[in-house]
């Protein structure tokens, strides 16, 4: 098969989607890979690496799009990107499309067949290709939240573990999935006073498991949410809802009772945000102030960390992708089930049917595996 990767064109994002050693692995199985130069040069993968390896490396994104079969990105086509789009293409990477239904529309229009990474789950509802960024977003959220509590960005003036004789810094983490358990043990690592809420309290029980007396743990609920923000220093939101968007659990009134100062970071920026004044901001400009709050709402984050990040998402992408390479998409399905859910569109129909709830769009889903 045909597998191209073109260089990601959305601010500040410097991952690539896939590694020479990935390339490396595709090629010998047969395959011919195509690589847009300066592609991985974000990551510190040089062109030499790619070619050094047997890739292709081709000048233009729109050689990479047009000599494709299967086109492997990180982050979801941008709209210049949009007329690249067609209906004998396998798109596989990062949609989020419940957060951009001008993106679903255009899918739908191209009839590409588009695999959302963040949406193939496994039985047990796991998700292994959001996993790792979940991993990178959890622990980068309160970094970069531990900056902007200084009182030179604007932020209350503390220091997470605070020192002999001050109090620490409370930390609110609301989600306790894969982004708020790593946001959790950054956060203890740094000697906060730590809250993590979610709705489940088996995943509660399996935090303090872990954790023990250094974390506190409460069900979720908008009284609790409302309870614990006001005297939170800093709140990470990290909930998820696959496939959809997220609910706005921190409401305007709420972030008006907070301290001056207080920092929330928006891990599901994605997918819409879980805070009521969430919009996806930039790295080149990733804050903006809530009464007498601070929003950070990058939504690329891992895009920050490329090496780390594009290393680990071809950790667990390349097996799929294999499989994809050699046998089709549909066969795919059949040898890993877990890619079922991960189909969003294809033939011009919309196969999510939580992105159609979303939008408001007709559900046409894929036919029962035979």
């Amino acid at each position: 098969m045909r597998i191209g990767v073109v260089t990601e064109v959305k601010n500040s994002e410097f991952r690539v989607a896939l590694t020479p050693a990935g390339a490396h692995e595709l090629i010998l199985a047969g395959h011919d890979v195509a690589v847009q130069q300066g592609a991985g040069v974000g990551s510190s993968f040089a062109d030499d690496a790619y070619a050094a390896v047997g890739a292709r490396i081709l000048a233009d994104a729109g050689e990479v799009w047009a000599s494709s079969e299967l086109l492997l990105k990180v982050k979801e086509p941008v709209q210049q990107e949009y007329p690249h789009l067609r209906a004998d293409l396998v798109l596989f990477t990062y949609l989020h499309l419940a957060a951009d239904e001008n993106l679903t529309r255009a899918l739908i229009a191209a009839g590409t067949t588009a695999i959302a990474y963040e949406t193939v789950q496994l039985p047990d509802r796991s998700l292994p290709l959001l996993a790792p960024m979940s991993e990178v977003a959890g622990r980068l959220s309160v970094q970069v939240g531990a900056y902007q509590l200084m009182k030179d960005e604007g932020g209350r003036g503390v220091l997470l573990g605070g020192v002999p004789g001050t109090p620490r810094a409370k930390v609110v983490i609301i989600g306790g999935g894969v982004a708020g358990e790593h946001a959790a043990e950054v956060a203890i690592g740094m000697l906060a006073d730590v809250t993590v809420l979610d709705v489940s309290v088996p995943r509660l029980r399996a935090l303090e498991a872990r954790f023990g007396p250094r974390v506190h743990t409460l069900r979720s609920n908008p009284y609790t949410v409302a309870e614990e923000t006001s005297t939170a220093d800093l709140v990470i939101g990290a909930v998820l809802v696959p496939g959809a968007r997220a609910p706005k659990l921190v409401t305007d009134e709420m972030i008006a009772q907070m301290k001056p100062g207080t920092v929330l970071v928006d891990i599901a920026v994605d997918q819409g945000g879980c805070f009521e004044g969430t919009r996806p901001t930039t790295y080149a400009d990733p804050t903006f102030r809530v009464h007498d709050s601070t929003f950070y709402c990058v939504a690329n984050m891992p895009g920050a960390v490329p090496v780390t990040s594009t290393i680990a998402l071809t950790n667990v992408t390349l097996p799929y992708v294999a499989t994809i390479a050699a046998h089709g998409w549909e066969i795919a399905l059949g040898r890993h089930p877990e890619l079922r859910p991960g189909v969003s569109t294809t033939g011009g129909r919309l196969t999510s049917e939580p992105v159609a709830q979303a939008h408001g769009l007709r559900y046409d889903p894929l036919p029962p595996p035979a």
